[in-house]
């Protein structure tokens, strides 16, 4: 491992903080940037879009309050990490002047719902798309699929799908990060996540040896439920997405479960808009930053 990586790794495996999910995709696009106060008349043309909400990461990442003091890593879109901020590749501008680990996220989307679940799209491309991350120093990958259903079936396939790509991953020297997203709307929430965990569980012992792969997932039901998995020499983080709670309700949340960090995306960026001074902007991002920082330290 390149002196680079040997730091990058030490801080994502023990650095308080938490990872800025900032990989909205073509899809969620459009929502982002109505949250952030630009609505559809904004732009022309998809490469319009685009143009805008690089504009909105590259204010967020510049931000004063948006270093690796309390932002432990970052979660880039495709598009992010071949463009540039201020003339410097994105995964190198974190790293060399926010100091946060550079992630990309590598699915493509999801398939049809089937067996309670939606599993990842194919990614026949991955293999290149892996070679030009570690060319642009990226540390780690990001893929989601997503249960809506106690179906362990559904789940078993998901859970098998991610560790398979995950090797993959692994061969290339980055470490993938793993999210099976449960949905936080399901009336049998806490049962999906009992099968989830066992599923990881089991999958563990698939990961090569000397090797760690990190999880994503959705704040439990019952509070530490994933403790066997943060104390697995394995894994090396466990963070929280925050599927849709208010960034209030998932700070709340992540200060139950002890050793789970934040790995929040809208609940980032709440209350962030594009008509914001960049006083007002840096001053609701930093309290953003801050509240989020906090509830992952917590335990």
């Amino acid at each position: 491992m390149s002196e680079l990586l040997k730091q990058m790794a030490a801080q994502a495996a023990n650095k308080d903080g938490f990872i800025a999910a900032l990989d909205q995709s073509g899809g969620s696009t459009p929502k982002a940037l109505k949250l952030y106060g630009l609505d559809e008349s904004a732009w022309k043309s998809e490469a319009e879009m685009f143009d805008l909400v690089h504009a909105m990461r590259a204010r967020i990442i510049k931000s004063p309050a948006f270093t690796g003091d309390k932002v432990m890593g970052a979660i880039l879109f495709e598009q992010t990490m071949d463009r540039d901020i201020d003339g410097t590749p994105t995964a190198q501008y974190l790293w060399d002047k926010r100091g946060v680990v550079p992630f990309l996220k590598v699915d493509k989307g999801l398939a049809p719902a089937a067996d309670g679940v939606q599993m990842m799209k194919p990614m026949p491309d991955l293999d290149a798309l892996l070679k030009r991350a570690v060319a642009k120093k990226v540390f780690g990958t990001k893929m989601r699929s997503v249960i809506d259903a106690a179906n362990p079936k559904g789940i078993a396939a998901v859970v098998d799908q991610q560790f398979e790509i995950g090797r993959q991953i692994l061969s290339h020297g980055l470490v993938p990060i793993i999210e099976p997203e449960v949905t936080i709307s399901i009336p049998d929430k806490a049962a999906a996540e009992d099968i989830l965990l066992v599923e990881i569980k089991k999958h563990l012992d698939t990961v090569p040896a000397g090797k760690q792969i990190m999880l994503k997932l959705t704040l439990p039901t019952k509070a530490n439920l994933y403790k066997p998995l943060i104390d697995d020499p394995r894994v090396m983080r466990v963070v929280a997405l925050s599927g849709g709670y208010s960034r209030d309700d998932a700070n709340a949340k992540l200060k139950q479960n002890a050793g789970m960090i934040a790995s929040f995306s809208r609940a980032l960026t709440e209350g962030l808009s594009a008509q914001q001074s960049d006083a007002d902007f840096n001053k609701a991002l930093g309290a953003a930053i801050d509240s989020i920082f906090q509830a992952s330290r917590k335990g």
